[in-house]
């Protein structure tokens, strides 16, 4: 039995946390579509280092561009543009057919603009350009710099993946960001649909938090946080300010969950995925927690809307020493760092590879 059925039954969009090349070339991201209801999926610099760096299957492509004269970010573009065009051709059909909400990819833009709120509105505005798909978002971080470049690229209608977001406040920045782009546009006469997802990371917290905390509270942050989040996000859509762009034609930012893959190997490998079972959100999985769930993964309900019980875990972790503000603060700045590792290992990678391919063709 496919259990992933019940999540999408329950209005949640399921999408895949990966992509490669090989994946497209041998079926496997059909057959995802096909057998799973998968209907977008993002990527990031590590998801990439990763596949370029296991195996063969973009040799012929970088040595092609290497040739050509590009280096750099520059041939990475190129490279990862030609993977997402292929699997947005995949989910042009769920585009279509929910006229847009769902059926999307995501590219990261640099990890080096992270702190560069120009930089990034630029390169968002040239990769959506070069992407040549409606159904391609750019990802932009919701650091405080990145804030306002995600209200000036909705503005401008470049649809947006905001992604490093590990708390409440850091998701209402970004929100906030969105509608003050909306209603910018609404008042220059300008279409008010632009999509977008807010990107919650949930699995980071429990593994920085597990040290400082008794077992008997490990692996329940992350779902608190998603609990808090999600509370607000209804808020937000209930709210009037909301309801007036809605009214003009707007269209929800909508809650993703990122970071879904259990890391805790003592913990069930489906329990975010169980946890963060919510309509009008998206869950973006890992491979393995895919097929996991698909396997063996049970949906109890839908997550409450107030939130649940979220207030009394937050209390029990703040009583146990974690202060959960600062390390938000922490994780966020921890994952942009990471991705910039990655880029800088991603870059070096691809110029060892078009060294030695353009090289060894001569």
């Amino acid at each position: 039995m496919n259990h992933l059925k019940a999540l999408r039954d329950l209005g949640q969009s399921l999408w895949l946390d990966n992509i490669t090349r090989a994946i497209l070339d041998d079926g496997t991201l059909a057959r995802y579509i096909a057998e799973y209801g998968i209907t977008g999926l993002t990527s990031n610099p590590t998801i990439f280092d990763e596949a370029i760096g296991g195996g063969d299957s973009y040799d012929q492509g970088i040595r092609d561009k290497a040739a050509a004269g590009k280096r750099d970010e520059a041939l990475f573009v190129e490279l990862a543009l030609e993977d997402l065009r292929r699997a947005a051709d995949l989910f042009r059909p769920a585009f279509d057919a929910s006229g847009g909400v769902d059926g999307w990819v995501s590219m990261e833009l640099s990890p080096l603009l992270a702190h560069d709120t120009t930089g990034s509105v630029a390169a968002a505005a040239r990769i959506n350009a070069q992407a040549e798909r409606d159904n391609l978002y750019v990802k932009i971080p919701g650091t405080p710099e990145g804030v306002p470049a995600i209200e000036a690229s909705i503005f401008a209608g470049v649809p947006i993946n905001v992604t490093l977001l590990f708390s409440t406040e850091q998701y209402l920045a970004s929100a906030n960001a969105y509608l003050r782009g909306i209603e910018r546009r609404i008042e220059a006469g300008l279409d008010p649909v632009v999509g977008s997802v807010a990107s919650l990371f949930v699995s980071r917290w429990d593994k920085a938090s597990a040290d400082a905390l008794p077992q008997e509270l490990h692996n329940r942050l992350g779902i608190a946080v998603g609990q808090q989040t999600y509370r607000a996000y209804r808020e937000l859509l209930a709210s009037d300010r909301w309801k007036k762009l809605a009214a003009a034609g707007a269209r929800p930012q909508r809650l993703l969950w990122a970071s879904t893959g259990t890391k805790d190997p003592n913990a069930p490998d489906t329990l975010y995925i169980e946890a963060l079972a919510a309509p009008d959100t998206v869950d973006t999985m890992p491979e393995k927690t895919l097929r996991a769930f698909a396997d063996h993964g049970t949906v109890r309900g839908a997550m409450a809307e107030d939130g649940g019980d979220f207030a009394a875990t937050l209390e029990k972790i703040a009583q146990a020493g974690v202060d959960v503000d600062a390390l938000a603060a922490r994780l966020q700045r921890e994952g942009a760092e990471a991705f910039v590792k990655s880029w800088h290992q991603l870059m070096q990678r691809i110029a060892d590879k078009a060294q030695s391919l353009v090289g060894a063709a001569r």
